[in-house]
């Protein structure tokens, strides 16, 4: 695909807007680059073009009106799990799909503040995997380079970030699946606390691990759009209320973040090593204490969620469709799924217990540091490899994502640089709950002090922060 026209980062093409840019053109623009890219195995489903535009004309009547719409004209995408009326979800696997009548509450609230939805992108099916190739939609690549997987399951939001299709989009992260993808397409993936952005309206992975998050090119949007989305649902047996009197707990400018005590397992990434050892050292020079940590308890909560009777819970969620059309199901995804029906309630209690276990021992860590610096994934693999070898390099690609959820973390992963062969390497900063603004306000500041930082393939620069949006 082309450079986009315009960097559409929400930065700029708000002041583009501001300065006499028409909406309209900028719709217009997006959708018919969408279309042209359909063979990409990007889009599932594109909203039409005269459906479009009546969203932006309402929006702007409502502007007319006083009503605020503070992503007015911003256009975006959703991962084909979440509804959105009127158009299909499929949750990668045809045999599933229905037309749902109600939108996700998440797409309401972003639709309410005047963002323009443009329609659904792939994923690995019904989100079970962090690479990218488990869809029979066709296996979208990295936008670096084809032969490599763009990471999952939210792999088409990524993509359509990272190549200039959209502003933002949205993903889900239960096991990293809104981080690894941002990782290898050098974008930006929030994933919120568990419970602070309403699941209403989404086809469940692990019903109460599951987040919507947030794929876009800057710090500043994820966080903006996250809080736009943001919100108790009483509908919700999930959501959460935000508490009140969040403690910032740390300053961007004096803090303390945490690095494991033992050497990190790269799989033989050196380059990828080097990159992390970069970040680490741009993150001191930005005022950061370095403080090392026991990581192993952190690691173990992780391998439950595989390895443990969490993968009962994917089950749970699909268990009629599964059982009833096995044969439709992608051979890596049933094996997973259907296989957790040998796990039993025992099974389930002996994993709640050693998770409650696991929890314990690293609030140590959390007593001497603010945040937690990581690599997001130690390599990146060819299509190939992952094809060749599914169960295992995935699991890989999980080592530093898996157990954020299953511990109540928030995280964000921000680019961190490239390796000699041009693919993009990425780092995540995890926080405790509820702690997104302090972390996002690190966040970015390590990824503006990366020389050169651009957004995703399109060789547009970040943009300056918008400082009207800091409270």
């Amino acid at each position: 695909m082309a450079k986009p026209w315009c960097s559409l980062d929400i930065t700029t093409l708000s002041a583009s807007y501001a300065a006499g840019t028409r909406p309209a053109d900028v719709i217009r623009e997006c959708h018919a680059r969408i279309i042209l890219d359909r063979s990409k195995a990007v889009w599932l489903s594109i909203k039409p073009l005269d459906d479009v535009l009546s969203a932006l004309a309402a929006s702007e009547r409502l502007l007319a009106q006083g009503v605020l719409q503070p992503l007015l004209g911003i256009p975006f995408a959703v991962k084909d799990c979440i509804d959105a009326a009127g158009l299909p979800t499929t949750a990668a696997c045809p045999a599933f799909s229905y037309v749902p009548t109600k939108t996700a509450a998440v797409v309401q609230k972003l639709e309410a503040a005047g963002a323009i939805l443009l329609g659904k992108t792939n994923l690995d099916q019904f989100a079970t995997g962090l690479n990218g190739t488990r869809s029979p939609y066709g296996i979208p690549a990295s936008v670096f380079d084809a032969r490599y997987i763009s990471g999952g399951s939210s792999s088409g939001s990524a993509v359509a970030v990272a190549n200039g299709s959209v502003s933002f989009a949205l993903g889900t992260d239960t096991a990293g699946s809104g981080r690894v993808p941002a990782a290898f397409n050098n974008i930006v993936g929030l994933k919120p606390t568990r419970g602070w952005l309403s699941t209403s309206g989404l086809v469940p992975a692990c019903r109460s691990l599951d987040c919507v998050s947030i794929l876009s090119g800057t710090v500043e949007d994820t966080l903006m759009v996250t809080q736009v989305a943001a919100g108790f649902d009483p509908e919700n047996p999930f959501s959460r209320r935000e508490p009140d009197g969040i403690p910032t707990a740390f300053p961007a400018d004096r803090f303390r973040f945490g690095v494991p005590d033992s050497r990190l397992d790269f799989f033989g990434d050196g380059e990828a090593e080097a990159l992390y050892e970069a970040s680490v050292a741009r993150l001191t020079g930005l005022g950061g204490v370095k403080v090392a940590i026991d990581f192993a308890p952190f690691r173990d909560a992780g391998l439950l969620l595989y390895s443990g009777p969490w993968t009962a819970e994917r089950l749970a969620a699909i268990k009629d469709f599964a059982n009833a059309h096995p044969e439709s199901l992608h051979p890596v995804t049933r094996e997973i799924i259907l296989g957790a029906a040998r796990l039993s309630a025992v099974d389930v209690f002996e994993g709640i217990y050693r998770l409650a276990a696991l929890a314990r021992q690293t609030e140590r860590a959390w007593t001497a540091i603010d945040v937690m610096l990581l690599p997001t994934a130690g390599t990146i693999y060819r299509i190939a490899e992952m094809l060749a070898d599914p169960v295992r390099l995935n699991n890989n690609l999980g080592l530093y994502t898996n157990f954020v959820n299953l511990l109540d973390l928030a995280a964000v992963a921000i680019p961190a640089g490239f390796r000699g062969d041009g693919l993009p390497f990425g780092v995540t900063l995890i926080a405790r709950a509820f702690q997104e603004e302090a972390l996002a306000r690190i966040a970015s500041r390590l990824h503006r002090a990366l020389q050169g930082a651009t957004i995703g393939a399109t060789g547009r620069a970040l943009p300056l922060p918008d400082i009207t949006r800091e409270k």
